[in-house]
């Protein structure tokens, strides 16, 4: 409407203009080629104005046609358009956590603490990326900043240190129904607390769900870490085995691993190693969970966890929190690799840790601990480790 508004005044000013222009030329008697040069000047005004008026009405049919897009039926949640729209977007999912933790640990000249070395910023980084209905390809980029400067792993005080490289490529996928496969270098957990391996290593495994709550894997991996935190000279061998996991009852659960490695001159102190786990929630509060591994090491040669949670948090949920009480004992050569969590867990020790988490926004939960631990080897050294971290998940 205010276009053809537009239109109008624009003929009636023309029209107005050549009368008025007429009636001057015609009482000063100019001569008719000085009116033809008039004339062609309106005619000329006239083109422009409809070239305007033009480009004016394709402005308002774009607008008006991606208006009828934003509106269009096709794309309401559930429809083609949007569902197509959706499974663009994700293709690629970026997730993982940034971390400020402070630890006060104890250090003597056995080294069974770990004083300044993890007192950091970290940041974990991973995306999974949508390569069919059966594959994904994942990364991981770990980031950690030291705060102080004498810390033993750091070069100098100006050190980059981890400086946020992609540490970690893998594929996981379903190639047939309850048939899993992952390929590539990952971090590995066996176990409900990784008692028996937790390292990062270069491998395959293969798992398959062959009744309803029972899962079996079979892998092959050799670690990508000079000394692993119990086996020598880890980056010289390879492990294979089988790991079992089910459910025996609704609130118990087991999970049962033999594996085997390389054993070169006895470098690594065992080519053997068996794992047996338990995992009971007698109420629903209540998550009881016992590891006991053994190797074939001649000396020091199995390695134990127990560990009581009362309640779980839940990010989503501010206010949510856990309790947890933990004993372990650890011998020098009980397992083949397991997760030491930034040095709380080191091997040749034994002794509790008592902890809480809490969540304090959504997504971002507080965690506090208190440890005790002996050397196992010596019986003479204590460590007393007080670790608080605050992790910010997206």
């Amino acid at each position: 409407m205010k276009i053809k508004t537009l239109s109008l005044a624009v003929t009636i000013s023309c029209a107005c203009c050549s009368l008025f222009s007429a009636a001057t030329y015609a009482d000063d008697h100019m001569d008719q080629k000085a009116l033809d040069a008039e004339v062609a000047k309106m005619e000329q005004m006239h083109q422009t104005y409809e070239a305007e008026l033009q480009k004016m009405r394709q402005m308002r049919e774009k607008y008006e046609s991606n208006l009828a897009k934003m509106n269009d039926p096709k794309l309401d949640e559930g429809s083609s358009g949007y569902e197509a729209l959706k499974a663009a977007i994700d293709r690629i999912t970026f997730y993982g956590f940034f971390r400020a933790k402070y630890d006060h640990d104890d250090r003597d000249e056995i080294g069974l603490g770990a004083d300044t070395n993890n007192r950091h910023f970290y940041m974990d980084f991973e995306a999974k990326m949508k390569v069919s209905d059966e594959w994904e390809a994942h990364f991981q980029s770990e980031a950690r900043k030291g705060y102080t400067v004498n810390q033993s792993w750091r070069d100098d005080p100006g050190s980059d240190d981890q400086d946020g490289t992609v540490q970690r490529i893998w594929v996981e996928g379903h190639p047939y129904d309850g048939v899993g496969l992952a390929l590539g270098t990952k971090w590995w957990g066996l176990g409900f607390q990784a008692v028996p391996f937790g390292h990062a290593a270069d491998g395959i495994q293969v798992d398959y769900t062959f009744v309803k709550d029972w899962n079996a894997k079979a892998f092959w991996w050799r670690p990508r870490q000079g000394d692993l935190i119990s086996m020598p000279n880890g980056s010289e061998t390879s492990i294979s085995g089988l790991n079992v996991t089910g459910h025996i009852v609704d609130q118990l659960a087991t999970s049962l691993t033999f594996a085997t490695n390389e054993n070169d001159d006895d470098k690594q102190m065992m080519d053997r190693m068996g794992a047996v786990e338990l995992q009971y929630k007698p109420i629903d509060d209540v998550t009881l969970t016992g590891s006991y591994v053994w190797t074939n090491a001649d000396d020091y040669n199995n390695s134990q966890e127990y560990r009581v949670d009362y309640k779980s948090t839940d990010l989503s949920q501010v206010g949510s929190y856990s309790l947890y009480a933990r004993y372990v004992d650890f011998e020098m050569y009980g397992d083949y690799s397991h997760d030491d969590e930034w040095a709380s867990l080191k091997s040749d020790t034994k002794g509790w840790i008592a902890g809480v988490k809490y969540v304090l926004y959504k997504n971002v939960v507080w965690e506090t601990f208190y440890s005790q631990q002996k050397k196992i080897s010596t019986d003479s050294s204590s460590k007393h480790l007080i670790r608080t971290q605050i992790d910010f998940h997206f």
